[in-house]
């Protein structure tokens, strides 16, 4: 499978400085503001975080960039309003609840499913698993 398209440059990045916390907020910034700096930011720092298991069912880019895009996800592009839920960690996995208000006026609930990657390229790093309607 190809990686070429992961990360996509210029975008937040995972970082092992970031707590699970960070990576969702990260997310959410860019997601709120999804056409800044340029197309589809929001969503191609989302796939930035991504973690690897995540991509191989989501990926590549363009895949996920239609399913955010979608009914399902499509509250958090451009949302207005994100409430989020207290972190629930457990040891190197953690979830989030996070209710946003979609530019629509629709709010939906989130889970974030979070974990550390452990070797490779994003040793270290806490990434994006999962992100289920709660």
């Amino acid at each position: 499978m190809s990686h070429a398209d992961h990360p996509v440059a210029d975008l937040p990045t995972p970082d092992p400085s970031y707590g699970p916390e960070r990576v969702v907020a990260v997310q959410l910034e860019a997601l709120a503001d999804n056409d800044t700096p340029v197309t589809d930011a929001g969503i191609k720092t989302a796939y930035n975080f991504a973690s690897p298991a995540n991509r191989r069912s989501t990926g590549p880019l363009d895949r996920f960039t239609r399913m955010v895009s979608g009914r399902r996800y499509g509250a958090m592009v451009d949302h207005v309003e994100a409430t989020t839920g207290p972190l629930e960690r457990d040891g190197d996995q953690a979830s989030q609840r996070v209710t946003l208000t979609g530019p629509d006026g629709r709010t939906v609930t989130f889970r974030f499913g979070l974990s550390v990657q452990s070797g490779g390229e994003w040793d270290g790093c806490w990434m994006t698993d999962s992100v289920v309607v709660d």
